[in-house]
């Protein structure tokens, strides 16, 4: 355990200088973008004057090297600063929206896992079949995630009336259940409150599977290639020759061993998901985070999109050193710190 606490302290360690480049970058880039955010702060009926006014309130006239450097200081604090477009902290904007993105990704990869990782199998054990077939023309068809919101959307909603309208997450006529971790599914299960936890998941429904779509292509196409390896390996033949059942030998040797770099695959499509899902969060009017840092954009919100960045990075961290724990619980062989 000591062992894997000094590993995990070592990967943390050397994501530090990525964190100090992602923060100097975003800021760079920040004040690249074309856009005043003293003159939205104004308003459009505000003279030069008012506008030089703001700009130095806002700290926007000093060089940039100063501003880098009180913004550096602001972080060690942990102060991401106050969005100009909300009017409340950086911090408090994230950790409101943080939860709304995780829970719809999240969604979206349990759905994408327990349709492509079974198809992937199932291809793999039957080569030239028609479910191989479909797997491949499922891996091979992506279409873009707000055109299958709206289809989704038009069918579902529109025509039959079966889904509930793609105002949020959740429904007008609810209220929502008390903060405990953020996820609406969570704390209505905590509160036991049932009426509004299915309100919430069949809010989630729709969203869920456009991103779900789109995930399910590398995810199947990565499982029935690993799989497709580990069959033809010499353990599965040798296996086979002892005699072992095909439960034992597909399961417990050869999906096991597959399992790599679909973990790999599934921690590269939730980092870029959750980054990319923007689309489907305006379609559905989903207050994530992907919608707030698109809106920051717009009124150049220098500290919003800055904050936007830095909780990615931060949480792109978090994500290598968990795949790097479940590579060391789905195979010993490998160690903790061999990656």
């Amino acid at each position: 355990m000591s062992q894997r606490l000094k590993a995990a302290g070592s990967r943390i360690a050397q994501a530090i200088p990525v964190i100090i480049g992602v923060v100097a970058v975003s800021f760079v880039l920040t004040r690249a973008l074309p856009g005043d955010p003293a003159a939205y702060f104004a308003g459009p009926a505000a003279d030069e004057a008012s506008i030089a006014q703001i700009r130095e309130a806002l700290g926007l006239d000093k060089p940039l090297m100063v501003q880098f450097f009180s913004y550096a200081g602001d972080l060690l604090q942990g102060d991401l600063g106050n969005s100009i477009s909300s009017g409340r902290p950086v911090l408090s904007d994230l950790a409101a929206r943080l939860p709304a993105s995780l829970e719809l990704t999240l969604m979206a990869l349990l759905i994408s896992c327990v349709v492509a990782i079974p198809l992937g199998v199932l291809a793999a054990t039957r080569p030239g079949s028609w479910v191989d077939h479909l797997c491949r023309v499922t891996a091979g068809v992506s279409l873009p995630t707000f055109f299958t919101g709206i289809v989704l959307i038009y069918v579902f909603y529109y025509l039959l009336g079966v889904a509930p309208p793609p105002l949020g997450r959740l429904d007008f006529l609810y209220l929502e259940p008390d903060r405990v971790t953020g996820f609406y599914l969570i704390d209505a299960a905590l509160a036991g409150d049932g009426e509004t936890f299915m309100a919430a998941l069949r809010q989630l429904v729709l969203p869920s599977v456009t991103l779900a779509l789109f995930t399910l292509a590398p995810i199947a196409r990565m499982t029935r290639a690993s799989m497709l390896t580990a069959l033809s390996a010499d353990f599965v033949r040798t296996a086979r020759a002892a005699g072992l059942r095909r439960g034992t030998i597909l399961y417990g040797y050869a999906f096991r061993n597959a399992l790599l770099p679909v973990v790999t695959t599934l921690g590269m499509v939730f980092s870029f998901t959750l980054g990319a899902n923007v689309l489907v969060e305006k379609v559905f009017a989903w207050p994530g985070i992907g919608s707030y840092a698109v809106e920051a954009l717009v009124v150049s919100d220098y500290a919003a999109v800055q904050g936007f960045v830095l909780a990615m990075a931060l949480l792109f961290v978090a994500l290598n050193l968990a795949i790097d724990l479940a590579y060391a619980m789905i195979d010993p062989r490998i160690g903790f710190d061999a990656r």
